[in-house]
């Protein structure tokens, strides 16, 4: 079974339509963070086909199927098995008291070579081809038909659910074979009676080497077990007369290194004290550190004489008045000085500007009064000119008056009509606008003046400001100046100060001179006292390499007079050990004689039990040891025949059992029966996934790696470490993922093989914790998977939240989640 698309709606985490497009895959990854939805696919393919899935534990937790607040969930699975295409659609509703049940189920094989993107465009059910099963209690046949395995062999062999991956490598054997009984039906003893009749020839064949090897083994008899037990023998005498003269001889070797060592050291005392030599410039080091103090102090008097210089002239300085003050007061004169002559020019031309604003207040005043008059008589001219109209309208009516007539305008009777006068209107008119033109001209004229006097006023005040302004500040210099003595006394202290300030420069000069040369001197006596305490290393180094020999103490204050004393000890020293050597030597040649003595002693035990003398000599440790490896020898060989005698008893039982085995299978395979012979049925069924998981964890390991089984546990052979055999939980994690993918594989190899049905395993998916592998075994783990994808025989998927292990994975489907709903995205190839 191949997965090839998978659609979801209201399913679990999946609220909105998701769609799982594995057309082109063979090697994939789901990615995501820890609760996104990840392991919620394989549930949806897993529930699409047998309508459960391993986390809700029955059939019955299809409440589990429907997204919170959801009424419907829908899951449709298109997927490949033996070449056909099928699709297997469950639909799960809520009613409204909340009871949830499956609303629909149908399982149809598509038309050959049906392209499932077109699923998108919006097909009918008849479109998907014929109908295999149309309700939930025909999905079960249907699927079983069309998978080739039941819902418990598909998740061990097709979606191994998460946890469960290893729990078969590590089940105790009687778990183990519960987990066999399960998943393997009747059928399964006719493979189990053709294993028979190949156990039979088995059995004959390994007869038949048992019997090669029992050929090999005749020389295990009881003369050779005589012969080694004899050997032995004489090897623990020998041990134990060589054992009994090593005390000795450890003794005497003992004398002998001691009798060395004392020449040795006695030589080395005797080499040491004749080293001890004064040098040759010891006598004028001392001098010259004796110079080079001198000196320095000398330097550092002169230092003090001319910072004492100094500072006599800084107490001058420090009397005489400030040089800033006396150039401030110096500044304070010449602005007065400056200010002084401004103060007289502004005052002159403040009188001039009054007396100009008294002539211009004047002409104001006349141009004021010409103009009042000018519109005196502008307002006569207009009063002049309105009574003119007035006349005129009169004599206009005065035309159409009649005696006795009445009044158009006072309606009484007409009694006289007066005479019609000519009209003054133009007169009037013409006048006024002279009046106009001259009230006018006043009128400008006030206000050029006006404007003139305002401007005189603001020069006016402007200059009475600054007139103020410049004799407030002469009044501030003047009490500033009131106790100078004047500009030309400031002049001779500021020379006085400059002259002081001359000698102070000198002075300081004279001391920066003074430290120079007291740096060069302290650096010539630092120089010297380097070179003294160099003198007194070699001494020290001298006196130390005869410590140990009590040398007289040294009179730290004077070099020359340590090094006289101490070569004077040394030479009285030499010449005393120089004296004992000749006994030294007397002791370390008898010491020797006592150790040959003893080795010869022991070489003739040696010969005289036919055991070669050891070429490095007879030393105590090497005669210990060269026995205890005789002894060890004859052991051995003695053991060697007691164990080629257990062989070959072994061999006389396994060639008892092999027959015996022989028989059985042979009875088994004529007179087979499930329920006498059950549990050998099972011990023949882990025979075959045990080799069948053997060849593929050779090819998963590269040959490193097989799996055997022995008395229901499983171990690997390391074949990288001479055939080490290991217990599989001793493994590491990679070493497990390997041998746990290899028996799920053949575990689903072996379910197809003996499946009632044929079974089309073109896919496997790990859900599996990878997080918590190391870095190198989670390496190890994604070149396994990369090997087996690499074998293009199935396609591999593997859910993982663990970034290293998904990158290297081609194709990803990314699940995020959000507080709605999860959605998967495609990234990768």
């Amino acid at each position: 079974m191949r997965p090839l698309r998978l659609d979801m709606a209201g399913f679990t985490v999946f609220r909105d339509e998701t769609t799982i497009d594995f057309t082109d895959v063979d090697f994939f990854a789901l990615t995501g963070p820890t609760g996104s939805g990840k392991s919620t696919v394989l549930d949806a393919i897993c529930f699409a086909l047998y309508g459960q899935v391993p986390r809700w534990a029955s059939s019955r937790g299809i409440v589990n199927a429907l997204a919170p607040s959801a009424t419907e969930a829908r899951v449709r699975l298109v997927f490949e098995s033996a070449g056909a295409r099928y699709v297997a659609t469950r639909v799960v509703r809520r009613d409204g008291k909340g009871r949830v049940s499956t609303g629909g189920a149908g399982l149809q094989l598509m038309p050959r070579g049906f392209d499932p993107s077109k699923l998108d465009t919006g097909l009918t059910p008849e479109d998907l081809g014929e109908v295999l099963a149309g309700t939930p209690g025909e999905m079960d046949a249907a699927v079983l038909e069309a998978v080739g395995l039941p819902y418990e062999q598909f998740t061990s062999c097709v979606v191994l659910p998460q946890g469960q991956f290893a729990d078969f490598l590590h089940a105790k054997p009687a778990a183990r074979q519960e987990i066999l009984v399960n998943l393997l039906g009747l059928h399964v003893y006719e493979a189990i009676q053709k294993k028979a009749s190949a156990r039979a020839v088995q059995a004959d064949a390994q007869l038949a080497a048992v019997d090669q090897l029992l050929g090999d083994l005749s020389d295990a008899d009881d003369e050779s077990l005589e012969a080694t037990a004899a050997r032995l023998a004489a090897m623990r005498e020998l041990a134990t007369a060589v054992e009994a003269d090593v005390p000795a001889l450890r003794e005497a070797e003992q004398g002998a290194e001691d009798a060395a060592t004392a020449l040795k050291e006695l030589g080395g005392e005797i080499d040491a004290l004749a080293a001890i030599r004064p040098p040759d410039d010891h006598a004028a080091v001392a001098e010259a550190v004796a110079t080079a103090r001198a000196t320095a102090t000398e330097a550092a008097a002169a230092v003090a004489a001319a910072e004492e210089s100094e500072e006599k002239v800084r107490g001058q300085i420090a009397g005489a008045p400030d040089v800033a003050a006396l150039r401030l007061l110096l500044e304070a004169h010449a602005e007065y000085d400056k200010l002084t002559g401004q103060a007289q020019t502004l005052a002159e031309a403040v009188r001039s500007a009054k007396k100009e604003h008294g002539t211009a207040a004047t002409a104001l005043d006349k141009a004021t009064a010409d103009a009042t008059a000018a519109a005196q008589k502008l307002e006569e001219a207009r009063r002049a000119y309105q009574e003119a109209q007035h006349a005129d309208r009169a004599a206009a009516l005065r035309v159409h008056l009649a005696v006795g007539a009445p009044c158009p305008v006072c309606e009484q009777p007409v009694t006289t009509v007066p005479d019609v006068a000519a009209s003054a209107v133009a007169a009037a008119e013409a006048a006024g606008k002279v009046a106009r033109k001259e009230a006018d001209k006043a009128t400008q004229l006030v206000a050029e003046r006006d404007k003139a006097l305002r401007e005189l006023d603001r020069v006016l005040e402007r200059a009475r400001a600054q007139h103020d302004q410049l004799t407030a500040r002469l009044a501030e210099l003047a009490a500033r100046l009131a106790d100078s003595p004047g500009p030309v006394a400031l002049g001779r202290e500021l020379e006085a100060r400059a002259v002081l300030q001359g000698r102070l420069d000198d002075a300081a000069g004279a001391v920066r001179a003074a430290r120079e040369a007291q740096r060069r001197a302290q650096s010539g006596a630092d120089a010297a006292d380097e070179r003294l305490r160099s003198a007194w290393r070699r001494f020290d180094k001298a006196r130390d390499a005869v410590g140990r020999l009590g040398p007289p103490a040294a009179d730290r204050d004077d070099l020359v007079a340590a090094w006289t004393t101490l070569a004077e000890w040394a030479a009285a020293q030499g010449e005393e050990r120089a004296g004992r050597r000749d006994d030294a030597v007397a002791r370390l040649d008898a010491a020797r004689a006592a150790v040959t003595a003893i080795q010869e002693r022991l070489a003739t035990l040696f010969v005289s039990t036919e055991l070669a003398v050891p070429e490095a000599g007879l030393d105590g440790a090497g005669a210990s040891r060269a026995v205890a490896v005789a002894v060890a020898r004859a052991e051995g060989a003695h053991q060697r025949v007691i164990e080629r005698r257990e062989q070959a008893e072994r061999l006389r039982e396994q060639r008892v059992e092999y027959e015996r085995e022989g028989n059985v299978a042979k009875t088994l395979a004529g007179h087979l029966r499930a329920n006498n012979f059950e549990r050998w049925l099972l011990e023949e069924a882990l025979d075959l996934l045990v080799d069948g998981a053997s060849r593929i964890l050779r090819e998963l390991s590269g040959g490193q790696y097989e799996l055997v089984h022995d008395k229901g546990e499983f171990y690997v052979v390391d074949h990288h470490d001479a055939g080490l055999r290991r217990g599989v939980r001793t493994l590491s994690g990679g070493e497990t993922f390997q041998a746990s993918l290899a028996l799920a594989l053949a575990l689903s190899e072996q379910l197809a093989g003996l499946s009632t049905t044929s079974a089309s395993l073109e896919s496997i998916v790990l859900d599996e914790g990878f997080g918590t592998l190391d870095a190198a075994t989670l390496d190890t783990v994604a070149a396994t998977l990369e090997g087996l994808a690499a074998r293009g025989d199935r396609m591999v998927g593997v859910v993982t939240h663990v970034p290293s292990l998904a990158e290297r994975v081609p194709v990803r489907f990314e699940v995020r989640k959000d507080a709605r709903t999860a959605r998967v995205e495609r990234v990768g190839l």
